[in-house]
């Protein structure tokens, strides 16, 4: 599968053959989560909806200026630094942008496999994308990573913990990355929207790094488990922030304001043990869902964060039209690997983010068995 497979990701197509599937399908093609958002946040809803008619008006740009502080506060950075986003994937778009604005070349380096808008954005900005595999543990290759690089490289972008992989990237792998980025003029962009997802106890912010060349992304749609929202932010250095702003202001205006103030109660008043509750469902399903996979005789990915597994099934390589099968003749929607680049193009991968992710399992290791 070429480059030009990434201009329309196929997480719709497959949602859309599953749809009109003529059986039942368990489907684990996207990250939707299926558990309740916090209380906190329900309830910020229900408050915002008797508010006074002028809080229903534009807010700021930028974001409203408590949910900035409060992001600030909790990664430790100047609220002037955020920007608060029409989700992660906005912010993730105005990272990039703000590396090729630079004039320091206008090649992303990627991990294979790799999340696919990443390089479909690099290529809607103008960019090249070059996907450099990852080790077998799933981290990043960063000796490969530095020979991939070059004064045409603007940014190495990098998701941690991983989707497909599920690796957890150490504080060391992400400061060689910044020093190979450094070595080339170019910036760090780090995706951790999945940082509430770590169950290796490994996780670090980039941010801790405290360089100017570190952009770093996150959002609530996982963690809140409301992705329908689309609150996200990126934190920049105060150089790149002016021309951030103006890029989102002209594309978005602002980011919708009841979502924000939703967001930001919950951030206020939600403990510690919700996000922990959700860890532990979490590790139980993933834990149940490889079981069935050792019965099916199939290969997997231990996922050390976030939520998804990567299978590799014997002679039934992870093609579209195998994953087509797989929704028609087992009832189980999946990710065909080729769609997040060629290292592990044979794999299927599954989002466990569904109650009846251990139905699936059965029924995955019947048809193979």
């Amino acid at each position: 599968m070429g480059d030009d497979a990434y201009d329309e990701p196929l997480f719709f197509q497959v949602m859309q053959y599953a749809a009109r599937a003529d059986r039942d399908v368990v489907g684990m093609v996207s990250g939707d989560p299926d558990w309740e958002p916090p209380q906190a946040l329900r309830d910020g809803l229900r408050e915002y909806a008797d508010a006074d008619s002028d809080q229903f008006q534009y807010p700021p740009s930028e974001g409203l200026r408590e949910l900035r502080a409060e992001i600030a506060e909790r990664r430790n950075v100047d609220p002037a630094r955020v920007v608060v986003t029409n989700g992660a994937g906005e912010a993730n778009y105005l990272t990039m942008a703000r590396a090729m604005e630079r004039g320091s070349g206008s090649e992303f380096l990627l991990t294979d496999p790799v999340y696919p808008y990443y390089p479909g954005k690099a290529t809607m900005l103008g960019g090249e994308a070059t996907k450099v595999p990852v080790l077998e543990s799933g981290d990043p290759d960063v000796a490969a990573m530095r020979e991939a690089a070059s004064p045409e490289t603007a940014a190495i972008l990098v998701n941690t913990p991983n989707n497909p992989t599920g690796a957890v990237y150490d504080r060391e792998t992400v400061e060689a990355l910044h020093d190979v980025a450094a070595e080339n003029d170019a910036l760090l962009l780090v995706d951790e929207v999945y940082d509430h997802f770590d169950f290796s106890g490994d996780f670090e912010s980039a941010l801790t790094l405290d360089s100017d060349r570190v952009l770093v992304t996150s959002g609530y749609s996982k963690s809140m488990a409301i992705t329908g929202f689309r609150v996200g932010y990126a934190v920049f250095p105060e150089e790149l922030v002016p021309e951030a702003k103006t890029r989102h202001m002209l594309v978005n205006v602002a980011t919708n304001r009841p979502g924000q103030v939703a967001v930001l109660r919950a951030l206020r008043e939600t403990s510690p043990d919700y996000y922990e509750g959700t860890r532990d469902m979490l590790r139980e399903r993933i834990g149940s869902f490889t079981d069935a996979l050792d019965a099916a005789g199939a290969a997997y990915t231990s996922p050390r964060g976030a939520f998804y597994v990567l299978a590799r099934f014997e002679d039934f390589p992870g093609t579209l039209s195998n994953v087509e099968t797989l929704i028609d003749e087992a009832g189980v929607a999946g990710m065909p690997g080729e769609a997040f680049g060629d290292a592990y193009a044979d794999w299927i991968r599954f989002a466990l983010v569904t109650p009846r992710a251990d139905e699936a399992a059965s029924r995955l290791a019947d048809y193979f068995a």
